[in-house]
């Protein structure tokens, strides 16, 4: 595209839930008091009927969130991915999981790039806390033009949707004008015939960044955009396994129960091929600027590159 736009996926968020509201009223907004973090104070600003500050209190929002979510509304029930889905996972998991209701959990300020909040609010856990719970779908956007379709596409689906965002401002690489989102289904970026990069929200731009790093070296690389983590593209895995013989996963999340562990899994079932993953190692963040973060974290190019070619030399 001729202009560079960069937005965070939580401002994103934030719009389009105004441009959900104006085409469904029965579109309602829950915050636990982050509102001008959240970006949900747009919803607010546009709907003060159908925006509810539940207060700091987020396990009693996703409650609220439940009931309302029975009486006919598509509710949004937002906060700080630490606590939408780490303090209140119970509830997530009791009224909203278990029965199956029609709550969309968005979830900001998601991973390492939370930069100089520090460790206790960067989470990197909680996809693996979300994959656990039955029956919930996972999206996890990479840019502006994703998070707007990920937003529409869970208030046409029926169920609980677990949507993370990001607080950093990342490059928009997909044209507004021409994409398909489709929950469930990756999108392949580019053809490779040595390594496949699986990646997912922010970490999609690096691998693209490492592809052409690699091509420099004679190394053709495939690269995949896992928008769903959960329902994950299946299918699309075993193609790249076949097809190039070794995948690098690449991931702003704890390398332990994330997308990682989701492509892993996958792989080990239907077709073994190396698969080394590319994220936070196990470790708790620190505070810093979020972009200084991830390059100590190793969640860049770089690293991905180099991850590449420890898997291609495992290939048999």
């Amino acid at each position: 595209m001729a202009d560079t736009v960069k937005m965070a996926t939580r401002e994103a968020y934030g719009k389009a839930l105004v441009e959900l509201g104006e085409k469904n009223d029965k579109v309602v907004v829950l915050d636990a008091d982050l509102a001008a973090a959240t970006k949900t104070g747009m919803f607010k600003k546009a709907f003060p009927d159908r925006f509810i500050d539940t207060g700091i209190a987020e396990s009693n929002m996703m409650c609220v969130a439940a009931g309302l979510s029975t009486t006919g509304h598509i509710v949004f029930a937002s906060s700080f991915a630490m606590f939408a889905a780490g303090r209140a996972f119970e509830q997530v998991r009791n009224s909203i999981g278990y029965p199956h209701l029609n709550v969309k959990i968005g979830a900001t300020h998601a991973g390492i790039s939370v930069g100089e909040d520090g460790a206790s609010h960067q989470c990197c856990e909680d996809i693996a806390l979300m994959r656990s719970i039955p029956g919930m779908t996972i999206i996890n956007p990479a840019d502006d033009v994703e998070s707007r379709a990920a937003v529409m596409a869970a208030a046409e689906m029926d169920g609980p949707v677990y949507l993370r965002f990001g607080r950093l401002a990342v490059e928009r690489f997909n044209d507004p004008d021409n994409y398909e989102f489709k929950i469930g289904k990756a999108v392949k970026l580019c053809d490779g015939t040595d390594v496949t990069i699986c990646a997912t929200g922010l970490m999609v731009k690096e691998a693209l960044a490492a592809k052409e790093i690699l091509a420099s070296e004679g190394i053709s690389a495939s690269v995949l955009n896992f928008h769903t983590i959960k329902p994950i593209d299946e299918e699309a895995i075993v193609e790249a396994a076949k097809s190039t013989g070794a995948i690098v996963t690449a991931e702003e999340h704890n390398i332990i129960g994330g997308f990682g562990s989701a492509v892993t899994e996958v792989v080990c079932k239907t077709v073994p091929v190396p698969v080394i993953r590319v994220g936070v190692e196990d470790k708790f963040g620190k505070s810093g600027p979020a972009v200084e973060m991830l390059h100590i974290y190793g969640l860049d190019a770089a690293n991905i590159v180099a991850k590449a070619k420890a898997a291609i030399s495992l290939k048999k």
